[in-house]
């Protein structure tokens, strides 16, 4: 559960980083493709790698979905809700693939805010990716 200032702080933190949304993006799954190689799978038909269009492109969405997400955390399930939808029954995304994106999106804030990751960022960070993870996991039940 994320407390007020938990919340706040994510708030925070997401609208400054959608200016670099699409670098944040492109690292973190350039991470995670080289650390969860068949997590490449779902993206053949792509371009994936360093400085690709489709890269960026797709990053850029993922970073701005989560940022959205960060407005209002409360209605996480309703922002999510096309999202959902979309992974689970169109693009049939294994779920375990959105807790791997999130440690390599951990990983990657962490390189971009520097000292301003503090423990209290990524404690709050990561329980909040943890949160979002759920969401778009849930149709899968």
């Amino acid at each position: 559960m994320l407390s007020k200032k938990e919340k706040q702080l994510i708030r925070e933190i997401w609208e400054r980083l959608t200016p670099v949304a699409e670098d944040i993006g492109a690292d973190a799954l350039l991470r995670m493709f080289a650390s969860y190689p068949g997590t490449k799978t779902y993206f053949s038909h792509l371009d994936i790698g360093p400085g690709s269009a489709h890269l960026s492109s797709h990053g850029k969405k993922i970073v701005l979905a989560i940022a959205e997400g960060a407005k209002d955390i409360s209605q996480l399930t309703v922002t999510l809700a096309p999202l959902q939808t979309l992974h689970a029954y169109q693009l049939r995304i294994d779920p375990t693939n959105f807790k791997l994106l999130s440690y390599c999106l951990l990983v990657t804030l962490a390189c971009y805010m520097g000292e301003g990751f503090t423990p209290e960022a990524h404690a709050a960070i990561d329980k909040f990716l943890s949160a979002f993870s759920a969401v778009l996991a849930e149709k899968y039940r």
